[in-house]
């Protein structure tokens, strides 16, 4: 079993002071093993931060990461949380949702998004706003914005991320919501048809 971090649109300090402590309570280093960024990490504490928690850490450039810093991919394909390509794999795209046209986290959009980029799990990021769904045998997640940092898509973001159990073709999503000064957890499945 992999344990995947997913999160993103971070915007410390421009949005957000910090990442909520009752998260970063939860977020212990050395039990998970790999994280996915939608990007918007935008300060370098941050990011060193992250690292601490899982040594594999794929990140996306979101629009208002600084080039010198965040590579310049705007998406990546990860097979069962390692980059590379396995056909018998489950396979997850990540990409920051600004690149898309609408970027409001279009559901027709993501779709076509995921069949181009040939993935079975797409995280996309920049609407600041959780979701996760089935759509065309494929499961797309938003992690939201772990700070709850503003947005004009979403002027009153709730603090999330996903932490995501994949083993073989299977995936357990639990989804962590800061709701009223409370940690809320809810689980969602996916399981890849062959």
């Amino acid at each position: 079993m992999t344990l995947v971090l997913v999160l993103g649109d971070i915007h410390i300090p421009q949005r957000a002071a910090d990442i909520p402590s009752k998260f970063r309570k939860l977020l212990v280093p050395g039990k998970i093993d790999k994280i996915l960024c939608t990007g918007n990490v935008t300060d370098r504490a941050t990011e060193e931060y992250l690292r601490s928690i899982a040594q594999e850490i794929h990140i996306v450039r979101g629009e208002f990461d600084e080039r010198e810093r965040v590579p310049l991919l705007s998406q990546r394909i990860v097979e069962n949380g390692l980059e590379g390509t396995d056909a018998d794999a489950l396979s997850i795209g990540l990409i920051n949702g600004h690149y898309l046209v609408p970027a409001n986290g279009d559901v027709d959009t993501l779709a076509a998004t995921a069949r181009q980029m040939d993935v079975d799990v797409l995280v996309t990021g920049n609407t600041h706003r959780f979701e996760a769904y089935e759509e065309q045998g494929r499961f797309f997640i938003n992690p939201g914005s772990i700070t709850g940092g503003f947005s004009p898509l979403e002027p009153q973001p709730i603090p999330s991320f996903v932490l995501m159990e994949i083993k073989a073709l299977d995936v357990v999503a639990y989804v962590y919501q800061l709701v009223n000064d409370e940690v809320i957890v809810d689980r969602i499945e996916y399981r890849k048809s062959i």
